[in-house]
């Protein structure tokens, strides 16, 4: 299936009513706009963000503007969720929702957050599914697992994320999720001697363990903007004999790269250098021109930019209208100069 180069993040907000009516509202016209691909994590806004992705899709095919088919949903999990709102004593809430019932163990948990053993990731799935009101999960992502590294072990982190895998197999077997890939902030972004690095070579060997080689391991988000390149521009990453960057490595696994924060959270939506505006012709924001320096770097999938209010929907949509540039103007970019001179 093919997918659209912008895709709907639904991170920013607070777990409020008038949040879930821009979120709704946001999700409801990219989707009637072509955006086909929304991405979320249950612990966004205390499953807030999940359950008004449901809402909006229930609502869009109910009126037959479109089918479950065309649409990517994207979703993660690894970080404890709150369920509405934040409880007043959260370790008390992790406790009765998910240790006594036997989900997990307090020593699967990392930073007092964070946990991907097996029977907790299947668990925050179908409450994922129930969420969305869906029977089906087109992405899954384990959430972050760089976290683990904090407490534990390299080699171990690779172990649970086999035993991780293992389980997203099942799952896929099962028709609850598609496929699945890991979301990470620092992870695939730093040197190789960083305390939080993944090794995407590692990553796709405990896949293949887990599912062999026709196994559903299939994507990697990660934070890619103007002001954070390391995926086109750090070589970091295993393939054969080479150290390449992270885009490279990914293209010869033939596995998608999502780039989140695509836009920094609007810090890259104004004040951008004179040499972006040169480069990135025809847009009327900086926004849009950040957005078209995403979309158009080589091995990037699809540009994830959260958006609650429909002008903002309306602005970023504007760059799907032009082709994204040649590699020769992200040179021109990198450079420093403009095919100006």
């Amino acid at each position: 299936m093919a997918v659209s180069s912008l895709g709907l993040g639904t991170y920013l907000g607070s777990p409020n009513e008038a949040d879930d009516r821009l979120t709704v509202g946001a999700v409801r016209t990219a989707l009637a706009s072509g955006i086909n691909l929304v991405d979320s994590a249950i612990n966004y806004r205390c499953m807030h963000s999940e359950r008004n992705i449901g809402r909006a899709l229930a609502e869009l095919i109910k009126e037959g503007k479109i089918t479950r088919e065309e649409v990517v949903v994207c979703t993660k999990g690894g970080f404890i969720p709150f369920d509405g709102h934040p409880p007043a004593d959260p370790a008390r809430y992790f406790q009765e929702q998910y240790v006594q019932p036997g989900i997990c163990r307090t020593e699967d948990m990392a930073a007092g957050c964070h946990c991907m053993a097996p029977a907790y990731l299947r668990n925050q799935v179908e409450r994922s599914l129930e969420n969305f009101g869906l029977d089906c999960i087109d992405l899954y992502y384990v959430h972050n697992p760089e976290t683990q590294l904090e407490e534990v072990p390299r080699g171990e982190v690779y172990q649970r994320l086999e035993a991780a895998f293992k389980e997203l197999e099942r799952l896929v077997s099962e028709g609850k999720i598609r496929s699945y890939g890991t979301a990470t902030w620092n992870g695939y972004r730093v040197a190789p001697d960083s305390p939080e690095y993944l090794s995407l070579h590692e990553v796709l060997k405990a896949a293949e363990r887990a599912g062999g080689s026709d196994h559903h391991f299939k994507a990697v988000q990660l934070p890619y903007n103007l002001a954070m390149a390391e995926a086109m521009g750090l070589d970091n990453q295993v393939l054969g004999s080479q150290t390449v960057p992270l885009l490279q490595a990914a293209h010869a696994n033939a596995v998608a790269v999502f780039a989140s924060a695509s836009i920094l959270q609007s810090r890259l939506s104004k004040n951008l250098p004179p040499v972006v505006r040169e480069v990135f012709t025809g847009f009327e924001t900086d926004a849009q021109r950040a957005l078209q320096f995403v979309r158009s770097s080589p091995g990037i999938t699809t540009a994830l930019v959260g958006m609650k209010r429909q002008e903002h929907v309306e602005e970023n949509l504007k760059v799907a209208a032009l082709p994204p540039v040649s590699g020769e103007k992200l040179r021109e970019l990198f450079e420093g100069r403009s095919s100006k001179g």
